[in-house]
């Protein structure tokens, strides 16, 4: 109706506007392109634009609506156009825009003067569809304080209190009527899986609906907002927001045992009720305003959780290059989490969308310079200084051996050097091993078994492994007759480490002896052994190996090879001989070889001395492993950067713009106080900076998304229904009022988290009934505007944690370690494998569970437990056969439902059906079961048994979802 009648109003508008000649005039008081073009490009063209006109009105031009009469020039209030976009009454919202925010007053004045002057449009000019955001974007203007609105019309018991107020007036302008008050058990249910994300006990749901007292329901949310699951279930919220996750990502994808210090540092704050700007700054420089106090400290876990790539990189263009990704992560969390904006999108070149320049990424990234992804001491200083006192003796007495150590060194490689050549050729006269291809060769012997040991590889570490591509055996009788090839019966095996954890075929012993050169992995390790099985006994004369048979490789390229070995044979695969070995070759490095040559020059006293230097070097060094190390967190170190920051020209490394010094946003400069650091700033100032502009009390952005995330987590869905973008790419407020008035209120309770939910949570908004109403949802289908309160499901945490609380299996320990759904192996990359041996110690709350990136668990993955790649500011909703599949049949969910079942048989204490099924369902739904439902169960539980009743309950609907 209203489209219709504003196309009317335009078209008649426009109609006597073009009859008048559209001319412009020097003496007019408003310019339409400077000051009424901008106004219908932001409140009009998003709606009413060529392309996308709503009710077929286009506003870009008005040669296409000529016979149009929408104003009456001259006459502003005979003018329908602004009749449409005025309030009624003071306080209600105008009929247009049905989107974003009203017009101010200040706007409505400029039409209505451009109207009285005659609303001259120029000829051929056409607004263009807004694109983009300017500095006049609704999210970036200062907090207002709106009033709440009285009610249209009066309803019992509404408002009671300011958030419904405003929730009530927009119902009540799109002719909506809220829903009448939750049942009792329906309400300490969803408001207990708010806050704690646990199911409400049986005493806990029949002691409040027995209390008829007025203050009831405030206890009961006092009590649950002081409960430790709260910081569990909230504390969730935010590693969600901030990408939190336990492993590196990337290629390597190696677990992170020491990240959960963080995880417990948030849990506490949200238990604590830390206040936000706290919290924030804590986050980004805890590390300086909480030097020497590790609960502190460990907050810039919040910097470092991202991914990270452990790869490394031997070129210096492509460690520019993952240098810059990294801090891209740090910077798109910074923006997003605290506020709402996409600044990783300016890496390249000035926002698409957003009032954002490239210039304001690398003022941020200025901040993060001294930053690097790795662990730190977390101590108090009071205990470094205790271990410091223990280790710096020994530490100074090892450098006074190592001192003695190289002196004996020095003295003797002088003497070495003067007949290195001769000593080298009398000490090692077969040459040194090459991986291109090695050869021993001994006197002819019978065999059935031939085994290769290494006793060491040069460039191993002790989780290296060698490469070869081929292993020979010829004959006595041929030494062209290859015995241990496949083709002839040959059997290889090898002790492996990626053939056992990772795929035979690309990395069985087979390709040892298949003739292709294939490469196959063995523990560089002492010890690491290949063996050949022949089909019978043979008599054999040498052996040759590789690891680069065919030269595919450059020559330095780096990788163990064993250049100390033995080769044994045996008749029977038990009884081994040695027949030959590395004696005699040259050391196949250089510093090897140097080692070689010392200990050969070593003179008797000499010797003497170096044995005791070696000893006492080695009993310090016990000393020094014997005490207890300072525990670490994966929270990041910090240190002066080593050159300026520069402007990248496209985002690329190696195009160096301007230097870039440590500063504010642009963005908000006309709404908070600027800051620009010098560019050689120190490090730790920087990132307290900017905690403190974000923080700052004239900073709109940080209230208005604190509050629209604690608003979306309450209803599923925020009044920006984008929680981490509140630029143009993101969501329009449905309650713009609303959002600022809550907003108001985190300033005015100090930015604690706790007064807001109470707030929320005490309002008749928040306790409505979920029944659906036919008639208020064809008006607003997904109940944006709250004629009901949105029913959802639980998100993947919750419900494993109550199929555990419902069984009486939880285990409600508190911090520390996590615990772990799959196997972890690592060989260069980490494998993982789902876990079958759960147990006790894996009944803990979800929150504790090691969320690897890329690693998807049962029960948590099926039910949209986001990948902690990124950043999960809203939770994907999906449904999929899998997940009802998961329910039923899932081991551990048969096992929850022997122990509910047990359970229900402990606690009522007898066999009688009609009890068990009265506890079941006030364990699983808060209620008692209708007549129907008891009837139903009884037969089922008579006909299948206890256990799969239980099944059944935990696969209802009603489990997993809240109402």
């Amino acid at each position: 109706m209203w489209n219709r009648c504003l196309i009317l109003l335009v078209l008649s508008l426009l109609n006597s506007l073009l009859s008048r000649g559209w001319q412009a005039h020097a003496a007019e008081r408003i310019d339409f392109r400077t000051q009424v073009a901008p106004i219908l490009q932001q409140h009009c063209l998003r709606c009413h634009s060529d392309g996308k006109s709503s009710g077929e009105l286009s506003l870009t031009n008005g040669m296409s609506l000529v016979e149009q009469d929408l104003v009456s020039p001259g006459k502003p209030d005979q003018s329908r156009l602004i009749e449409v976009l005025t309030p009624a009454t003071v306080g209600k919202r105008a009929q247009m825009p049905k989107e974003g925010p009203s017009l101010t007053a200040k706007e409505i004045d400029i039409l209505r003067d451009w109207i009285r002057d005659g609303a001259l449009w120029p000829a051929n000019f056409e607004i263009q569809s807004p694109a983009s955001a300017s500095k006049s974007w609704w999210s970036l203007q200062p907090l207002a304080s709106p009033t709440p609105p009285a009610p249209l019309r009066a309803i019992p018991n509404w408002p009671a209190s300011p958030v419904d107020q405003f929730v009530l007036r927009r119902l009540q302008e799109n002719d909506l009527a809220p829903a009448s008050e939750a049942d009792r058990r329906a309400l300490i249910r969803r408001v207990t899986f708010d806050l704690t994300g646990l199911p409400p006990t049986p005493a806990d749901v029949n002691s409040f609906v027995v209390d008829h007292s007025p203050t009831a329901y405030e206890r009961l949310i006092d009590r649950l907002l002081a409960s430790p699951q709260y910081g569990e279930r909230w504390g969730r919220h935010w590693l969600d927001v901030m990408r939190f996750g336990e492993s590196n990502g990337y290629e390597q994808n190696h677990v992170r045992d020491n990240a959960w210090p963080f995880r417990d540092y948030v849990i506490q704050s949200f238990n604590e009720d830390k206040p936000f700007d706290r919290f924030v700054l804590e986050q980004l420089a805890g590390d300086i305003v909480g030097q020497g106090d590790p609960q502190i400290e460990v907050a810039t876990g919040f910097l470092v959780a991202g991914s990270f790539d452990s790869v490394g990189n031997g070129n210096p263009i492509a460690r520019r290059l993952i240098r810059a990704n990294t801090l891209d992560d740090v910077i798109a969390a910074t923006g997003s989490s605290f506020l709402g904006l996409t600044i990783n999108c300016c890496r390249c070149h000035d926002h698409k969308f957003d009032p954002l320049a490239q210039l304001d990424y690398y003022r941020v990234r200025a901040a993060f310079e001294g930053l690097q992804q790795t662990a730190r001491t977390l101590t108090t200083t009071a205990q470094k200084q205790r271990h410091d006192a223990l280790r710096e003796p020994l530490l100074q007495q090892l450098s006074n051996v190592e001192a003695q150590i190289t002196d004996l060194r020095r003295t003797v490689d002088n003497r070495v050097n003067e007949e290195r050549t001769t000593l080298i050729q009398k000490l090692f006269p077969r040459p040194r091993v090459s991986k291109y291809e090695t050869t021993e060769t001994f006197a002819p012997v019978e065999a059935r078994f031939f085994r290769f040991t290494i006793l060491r590889s040069t460039g191993a570490t002790g989780k290296s492994a060698v490469s070869l591509d081929e292993f020979e055996i010829f004959s006595a009788k041929d030494p062209t007759h290859n015995l241990a090839l496949a083709t002839r019966g040959a059997k290889a095996s090898v002790r492996s480490m990626r053939y056992s954890n990772d795929d035979p075929l690309a990395y069985g012993a087979h390709h040892l002896n298949d003739g292709r050169f294939d490469a196959v992995w063995i523990s560089g390790e002492p010890g690491g052994q290949l063996t050949i099985e022949f089909p019978q006994a043979v008599t054999i004369a040498s052996a040759t190996w590789s690891a680069d048979r065919i030269r595919a490789y450059a020559p330095n390229r780096s990788g163990a090879f064993p250049d100390e070995y033995v080769l044994e044979t045996s008749r029977d695969g038990k009884q081994w001989t040695a027949i030959a070995g590395h004696a005699g070759r040259q050391p196949y490095d250089e510093s090897r070889l140097n080692e070689q040559l010392f200990l050969k020059a070593l003179q008797p006293e000499e010797q003497e001395n170096h044995k005791t230097l070696l000893e006492l070097r080695q009993s310090v060094r016990r000393k020094l492993s014997a005490i207890k190390p300072l525990p670490t967190a994966w929270i990041g170190t910090f240190s002066e950067p080593e050159e300026p920051t520069y402007l990248m020209k496209g985002g690329d490394p190696e195009k160096k713009g301007p230097d870039v010094a440590p500063a504010s946003l642009s963005v908000l400069d006309q709404v908070v106080p600027s800051y620009q650091l010098a560019d050689d700033a120190p490090e730790a100032s920087r990132r307290q900076k900017l905690a403190q502009w974000i923080t700052h009390a004239e900073n709109p952005l940080t209230p208005r998304v604190l509050a629209n995330r604690i608003w979306h987590y309450h209803f599923g869905r925020g009044i920006v229904a984008t929680p981490s973008d509140l630029g143009y790419n993101g969501g329009r407020p449905s309650h713009p009022q609303l959002l600022d008035w809550l907003a108001q209120q985190v300033h005015l309770r100090q930015w604690r988290w706790k007064p807001i939910h109470r707030l929320i949570l005490t309002s008749e908004t928040y306790r409505q009934a979920s029944t659906f109403q036919a008639d208020s949802a064809q008006v607003d289908a997904d109940a944006r505007l709250l004629w009901r309160f949105p029913p959802r499901r639980l998100t993947a945490e919750a419900i494993r944690d109550s199929i555990l609380e419902v069984a009486g299996r939880l285990e409600h320990k508190m911090g520390g370690a996590g615990f772990r759904l799959y196997e972890y192996t690592v060989d260069n990359v980490a494998t993982y494998y789902p876990r079958n041996d759960v147990g006790q110690e894996t009944y803990r709350r979800a929150v504790y569970h090691q969320n690897a990136r890329a690693v998807k668990v049962d029960l948590l993955g099926e039910y949209d437990l986001p990948e902690c790649a990124l950043p999960a500011p809203q939770r994907n909703i999906t449904i999929s056969p899998l997940q009802a599949l998961t329910l039923q049949n899932h081991s551990f969910m048969i096992d929850m439902a022997r122990s509910f079942a047990h359970r229900l048989v402990l606690e009522t204490g007898t066999d009688n059906i009609e009890q068990q099924v009265t506890r079941a369902y006030q364990l699983a739904f808060a209620r008692d079961p209708i007549a129907e439902e008891a009837a139903a169960a009884h037969r089922l539980i008579q006909d299948f048994g206890l256990v799969v009743f239980c099944r059944a309950l935990y696969n209802a609907n009603e489990f997993i979802y809240v109402h």
